[in-house]
């Protein structure tokens, strides 16, 4: 391992919106903040909205500011890549933000019931050969169900046109999920939209080589 990640790892330690459970912790239900990241944590009412596959938060931390009247957590299993985030979030105070280093198949532990009002999916793994493993099979889908308040919104953002026909036209339209608008091409489109404005570290780059963006927004229930 890398002196730069262990350097990371360790800083990432000191930080106090940085939530570390081990497994054993998630699963036996012993993770104090299921049910009570709104009173316990965040300390106040505000919806809470969580990016999965978070890399360096770079949307949770945009979100964040565009939107201080909301809570946002950051996802990852990857806590060198999240360090950004965390730096960020602690240097500009920002008390709306919250990061969780876990795999994403253990979200139902680390959530109640309808305590989630919004998801975001920025740009990941595609598993071009596992689709069982994309963030958007139905697996994973109705884990995000177990959490997720009636009618909530998922955003898929990703360079993949596979990913994104996978769910817009195997998973989405077959079950009779609502879409409320997608597109194969999002900064073709000329009308000004809001997730055009904040921009991750891997999608400025694939806009720079004139990859395009898909982008899908629906309701999951």
């Amino acid at each position: 391992m890398s002196k730069n990640k262990l350097e990371r790892f360790a800083e990432n330690a000191t930080f106090s919106n940085l939530f570390q459970p081990h497994y054993a912790e998630l699963i036996n239900s012993q993770f104090a903040l299921k049910g009570r990241w709104q009173a316990d944590f965040f300390r106040n009412d505000n919806p809470i909205v969580l990016e999965l596959g978070c890399g360096k938060g770079e949307y949770t931390i945009g979100l964040g500011k565009k939107y201080p009247e909301k809570n946002f957590i950051g996802l990852d299993i990857k806590g060198a890549r999240m360090w950004r985030g965390l730096k960020t979030a602690n240097e500009d105070k920002m008390t709306n933000i919250a990061f969780i280093r876990t795999r994403i198949q253990l979200i139902e532990y680390c959530f109640a019931a309808e305590e989630i009002d919004e998801i975001w999916i920025t740009f990941p793994d595609p598993q071009l050969k596992k689709p069982n493993k994309r963030l958007t099979s139905p697996a994973f889908l109705n884990r995000y169900a177990k959490i997720l308040k009636p009618n909530a919104i998922i955003h898929l953002k990703t360079d993949s046109y596979e990913l994104y026909d996978y769910t817009l036209n195997e998973v989405l339209l077959p079950n009779g999920k609502k879409v409320l608008f997608n597109t194969d091409n999002l900064y073709a489109e000329e009308k000004e939209m809001e997730v055009k404005e904040i921009k991750t570290f891997y999608e400025s780059i694939y806009l720079q080589a004139g990859k395009p963006i898909t982008y899908i927004k629906f309701c999951e229930k």
